[in-house]
């Protein structure tokens, strides 16, 4: 049976679609202990899918004395230049997914609470055109965990949120997806996921094509319509 695609599939960035997060984490301890301060790899998990503003206030807090603004700088131009130096670590599976859905005809976005320059970094990295549609941290009316750069992607492709699926890794990423509307796929990689809600978890990408992902919003529409 042809299963009728969503009408856009949406894409955390960090985490999600790109192993970036040890990037990440490296350029934030050197960053800390640089003002004197520590910093553990617990602290470092607390800011997994967190918007870049909030987590640089976390890193006042914790001693660095640059504004909120330097820090975000900062820390992004050390992930940029690890991703220059690296070529970009796809998750398992994540490349060949999105590359299936554009061969059908899906709309996609990346919606990250990453700076857009990073965003833009990544997509120009990519050796095909992947993304309709780039929604970032500081294009994002608010940061995740609320919903407004989904909706925010949404609004730019044209559909209704309904008719969607975000793919996230972290616990705030899902609940921004969840709280969006759209049909949630979490994909942990970092952190659990299992208490956060989500529609549907699953272990990896791998192996998973654009049928998947139709079958999966398939039912989870389905549900929603049986209630």
């Amino acid at each position: 049976m042809t299963r009728t695609m969503p009408a856009a599939v949406l894409w955390d960035m960090d985490g999600t679609l790109v192993d970036t997060e040890p990037y990440w984490m490296a350029a934030e301890t050197p960053l800390v202990e640089s003002y004197g301060g520590t910093w553990s790899h617990e602290q470092a998990l607390a800011l997994v899918g967190l918007g870049l503003e909030d987590s640089a206030r976390i890193f006042q807090a914790a001693g660095v004395e640059l504004g909120v603004t330097q820090i975000i700088d900062h820390l992004t131009n050390a992930v940029m230049a690890s991703l220059a130096e690296t070529g970009i670590p796809f998750r398992p599976g994540a490349r060949e997914l999105l590359a299936d859905l554009r061969a059908h005809g899906v709309k996609t976005a990346l919606v990250t609470m990453s700076m857009r320059r990073m965003a833009d970094h990544v997509v120009g990295l990519m050796d095909f055109e992947a993304f309709d549609v780039v929604i970032a941290g500081d294009d994002a009316r608010r940061p995740k965990p609320f919903p407004d750069a989904y909706l925010q992607a949404c609004e730019a492709l044209g559909v209704d949120v309904a008719g969607t699926v975000a793919i996230e890794d972290s616990p705030n990423g899902l609940r921004a997806a969840i709280a969006s509307g759209a049909v949630s796929l979490g994909v942990p990689l970092m952190l659990p996921l299992e208490e956060v809600g989500a529609h549907e978890l699953w272990p990896t990408l791998e192996g998973r094509s654009a049928a998947d992902i139709a079958a999966l919003h398939a039912t989870h529409t389905r549900a929603v319509g049986a209630r």
